[in-house]
């Protein structure tokens, strides 16, 4: 049986895969457009959302957990954004 990782352990696990993904080196060959680079970098960021994704359902789970996890999914979006584009997301696009 698959032992229960606490919530707060979940949620540092997922930031750190997040700076894992920012610390993925570019190919040089293929660059950003590279499909392992992008599976690489996806895959990282769906682990960290997997992490967190039924914190916020949890009856145990705190407000600034709640919090901590909506930070979490921006940050995830975000970095997605500038490891495969380059650049941040626009603001009004959400």
């Amino acid at each position: 049986m698959a032992r229960l990782i606490p919530a707060a352990e979940r949620i540092r696990r997922a930031r750190a895969l997040i700076q894992q993904a920012r610390e993925l080196p570019v190919p040089e060959d293929g660059g950003r457009s590279d499909f392992s680079y992008i599976a690489s970098v996806k895959d990282l960021m769906r682990q960290a959302r997997d992490l967190i994704k039924f914190i916020p359902m949890s009856p145990s789970a705190t407000d600034e957990m709640k919090a901590d996890v909506k930070s979490i999914y921006q940050e995830a979006d975000q970095t997605e954004q500038e490891v495969l584009h380059g650049k941040p997301p626009e603001r009004g696009a959400a």
